[in-house]
């Protein structure tokens, strides 16, 4: 079943997270995943929700979405986005 990371992030400095989405870019396919959006603009239907930048990816599971997470080869780079940004971030099922 696919998974989805949703993470909606704020940056003071954006230009400081370059590095972070050029590497990620690279290593999120090495774990099966694909970016479905990347930033860009969003519209609020409903509520007070006030988002930042938005990013989903899709994982083929949720063993493929904690892998990337938690591999060494994102711990550097999770590193750096937790130093020049807040983030929120949920797994979610999708359907089969």
């Amino acid at each position: 079943m696919p998974v989805y990371l949703i993470a909606d992030g704020r940056a003071a400095d954006p230009s400081k997270l370059e590095e972070y989405r050029r590497v990620n870019a690279e290593l999120i396919p090495r774990f099966g995943g694909r970016y479905l959006v990347r930033g860009g603009e969003h519209e609020v239907l409903e509520g007070d929700w006030s988002p930042g930048r938005l990013v989903i990816i899709e994982f083929p599971d949720r063993d493929a979405a904690r892998n990337w997470y938690d591999s060494p080869e994102y711990a550097g780079l999770r590193a750096q986005r937790h130093k020049h940004a807040e983030t929120n971030m949920v797994l979610v099922d999708g359907l089969d």
